[in-house]
C-alpha cells in the first residue's frame, strides 16, 4: 500500500485498474481523475475511490465516450450535478454513428461483391499474363458512384474522430 493504509500510490492503482501510470497521468491531465494528493516522498497517492473512477472511465471508453466527453460529464457530476440527460444524448449519438458506419460498412461490403464479380469477368477474358485494368475498371460506370459514396462516408468519419477524440 502506499503511505498510509487508505491511499494508493501510481503503481498499485495502475497494477489493479489494468492500465500503466502514464494512463493515470493522462487521465489527471484530461481531467477525469483528479489529482492526487502526494507523500512526503513526492509520490502520489490516490484515494480509494480513484480505482472505481478510473474502472469507471475505462468502462465508458469501451462504449465510445472520449476522454474529453466524459471529463465534462464528470466535472459536472463532481460538483453535485446529474448529467444523465447528457450523457444519455451522447450514447444515442454513439449509436447513431455506429449505425451509419454499419450501413456504409454494408454498402461496401456489397459493392466489393460486384467489383470482385465483374473482375472474376475481367479475368476469365484474359490469359495469364495479361493485363486486365482491374484497377481502372474502379473509376468506370457502375462502380464510380458507390466508390464516391465510400470516400464522402470516409472523409465524415475521419471528421468524426478529429472532432471527437479522446487524445
Amino acid at each position: 500500500m502506499g503511505s498510509d493504509k487508505s491511499s494508493l500510490g501510481a503503481g498499485e492503482l495502475a497494477k489493479i485498474a489494468g492500465v500503466s501510470t502514464d494512463t493515470l497521468r493522462h487521465y489527471e491531465r484530461k481531467g477525469v481523475l483528479a489529482r492526487p494528493l502526494r507523500g512526503a516522498n513526492g509520490y502520489r497517492q490516490y484515494s480509494p475511490s480513484a480505482l472505481e473512477r478510473v474502472q469507471l472511465v475505462r468502462r465508458a471508453l469501451t462504449v465510445g465516450f472520449t476522454l474529453d466527453e466524459l471529463a465534462k460529464v464528470l466535472r459536472v457530476r463532481d460538483r453535485g450535478g446529474a448529467p444523465c440527460g447528457e450523457v444519455r444524448a451522447l450514447a444515442a449519438a454513439k449509436l447513431a454513428e455506429v449505425e451509419t458506419r454499419l450501413r456504409d460498412l454494408r454498402n461496401l461490403r456489397n459493392e466489393l461483391r460486384t467489383v470482385l464479380l465483374d473482375w472474376d469477368t475481367r479475368l476469365a477474358q484474359h490469359g495469364p499474363g495479361q493485363r486486365a485494368h482491374l484497377l481502372e475498371s474502379l473509376g468506370a460506370g457502375h462502380h464510380r458512384e458507390a466508390w464516391n459514396h465510400r470516400r464522402v462516408s470516409e472523409t465524415h468519419l475521419r471528421k468524426g474522430k478529429k472532432k471527437g477524440s479522446s487524445k
